[in-house]
C-alpha cells in the first residue's frame, strides 16, 4: 500500500523525475508561466511555492539551498531579485493551474502552470492553444461574406478603369 508516500514519480527515476522538476520549474521563472500536462504541472507546483518561500526569506542559506535544487543561478538570480520580493506580502498559494483540455496527439490532459500575480507584460504573451472546431467553423464564416463583398468592388473598379472606346 501507498500510505503517506506523496511523490508522484511520473513513470521515471528519481534522477529523471527531479531534473524534470528543476527545468519545468527554472523554464517557469524564466517565462512565468508554462504549457504541460496536468500530471507535470501537479507535480512541479509544490517545489515552486517552496522556491519562492525561500525567495521570501532572502538569506544565504535559503539561496543556496534553492541553487541546490534548480542548478540554474541565473534563475535563482531572477527568483530572489524579482519573484520573491513581488510575493512578499503574500501568505502562499504562489502558482495556479489551468486545465486546458486534451492534447490532440495522446489525449493527455494539459495544462497551465503560471504565477498568480502575472507582471502586466507576461500576461499579454498568451499561450498559443489551438482552436477548436467550432471557432474554426464561425472563422470560416466571418471571412466568407468579406470575400464575397470585395469581389464585386474589385469588378467594378475594373470597369471604371477601363478606357472607353
Amino acid at each position: 500500500m501507498r500510505h503517506q508516500k506523496k511523490t508522484v514519480k511520473l513513470g521515471r527515476t528519481t534522477a529523471h523525475r527531479n531534473a524534470l522538476i528543476a527545468n519545468q520549474v527554472c523554464s517557469l521563472i524564466e517565462h512565468h508561466r508554462i504549457r504541460t500536462t496536468l500530471a507535470k504541472a501537479k507535480a512541479v507546483k509544490p517545489h515552486a511555492e517552496k522556491l519562492v518561500t525561500f525567495a521570501k526569506k532572502g538569506t544565504l542559506h535559503a539561496r543556496r539551498l534553492a541553487i541546490a535544487a534548480l542548478r540554474q543561478e541565473k534563475a535563482v538570480k531572477k527568483l530572489f531579485d524579482v519573484i520573491g520580493p513581488r510575493n512578499a506580502d503574500r501568505k502562499g498559494g504562489y502558482c495556479r493551474i489551468v486545465k486546458l483540455g486534451q492534447r490532440n496527439s495522446d489525449s493527455a490532459p494539459m495544462a497551465i502552470l503560471e504565477w498568480v500575480d502575472l507582471p502586466i507584460e507576461a500576461q499579454s504573451d498568451d499561450v498559443i492553444v489551438p482552436p477548436t472546431k467550432a471557432a474554426k467553423a464561425s472563422k470560416k464564416e466571418k471571412a466568407t461574406p468579406a470575400k464575397e463583398a470585395a469581389e464585386p468592388k474589385a469588378e467594378s473598379a475594373k470597369k471604371e478603369d477601363a478606357p472607353e472606346s
